[in-house]
């Protein structure tokens, strides 16, 4: 099971921030610098006093306006969105991309939406039996919620680098590396389920900083160099009790077969002490690593 904890419920989650087209505000910014600059060309050539300072004041109007109208202008890329802040207040998010306008008074951070991957560091850990091995993982992962990662956490980036390699960590101390039982897992033979499980504990540790887990796959799984040769021939030997054991099972049933036959077919009549020499005899032959020597019986069968 995955590990339980015990995180604090989230302050603020993400919301859709209201926002307009920018191209409208930027072509009617445009304008009214323009109309700005005619009005004071025109203004500062007037005879009148009060006509020119009331065209003055109009264009600086306009042109006030057009800078407000230019400061909310915000580009918005494909895979990224803009958090806003007003007065320190979470006030959305603009997710959807082009040029956009929004509250000129607000704070904008770009946080990237994009697919992302994170690849720990080889980390030497012990697994569940104690012995040293090295392991390493690669994360698949995007933010789905901008707001937390932005104020839940101090870098969610760095958060999910130090949560992955925690995860890792607790997954190879809770399996061997290589198990003898089969109803017991093993990093080694059972790596889909292991996989699934570490996403499943990523997801749990970095769900604080609005991220989302999609894939985690390990990427080294080998034995410490200290104790490399060791369980290389541990398992070299495991690898050869196995085979013989399989070569033993499948002589004893030949064996089983030919005295069978042989009854069945009434082809020679054997005492025990008989059948034990030929059972010792095919034993031989079957499970030996070298091959045979045929000894050619002149006599009886029993001379």
């Amino acid at each position: 099971m995955t590990e339980h904890l015990d995180l604090p419920a989230p302050q603020v989650r993400e919301r859709i921030a209201r926002g307009a087209s920018g191209w409208p505000v930027l072509a009617t910014s445009v304008l009214l610098i323009l109309m700005s600059f005619v009005t004071f060309v025109v203004g500062v050539q007037q005879g009148s006093t009060a006509v020119i300072v009331g065209l003055i004041a109009l264009s600086i109007l306009f042109g006030l306006t057009a800078l407000i109208g230019f400061a909310g202008l915000t580009a918005v890329a494909p895979g990224e969105a803009r958090v806003l802040q007003l007065l320190g207040r979470y006030t959305g998010t603009v997710r959807t991309d082009g040029l956009r306008w929004v509250n000129p008074l607000t704070a904008r951070r770009k946080v990237s939406t994009r697919i992302r991957n994170h690849e720990t560091d080889v980390l030497k850990v012990n697994d569940a039996d104690g012995n040293p091995i090295e392991i390493a993982a690669v994360v698949v992962w995007h933010v789905e919620d901008t707001a937390r990662a932005v104020f839940e956490v101090d870098d969610f980036i760095e958060f999910v680098a130090i949560q992955t390699e925690t995860a890792v960590r607790h997954i190879a101390n809770s399996y061997s590396y290589d198990s003898h039982d089969t109803a017991l897992k093993s990093l080694r033979d059972n790596a889909d389920e292991i996989t699934a499980r570490l996403s499943e504990e990523i997801g749990v540790r970095v769900a604080a900083a609005g991220v989302k887990i999609i894939e985690s796959r390990l990427t080294r799984l080998a034995y410490s160099p200290e104790i490399a040769h060791a369980m290389l021939r541990r398992q070299q030997a495991n690898a050869i009790v196995a085979a013989r054991t399989r070569i033993v099972e499948g002589a004893v049933g030949m064996v089983e077969m030919a005295l069978l036959r042989l009854a069945e077919n009434h082809v020679v009549d054997l005492d025990e002490e008989r059948k034990a020499a030929m059972v010792s005899n095919l034993l031989v032959v079957l499970c030996g690593d070298r091959d045979a020597q045929p000894v050619v019986n002149a006599g009886t069968l029993y001379s």
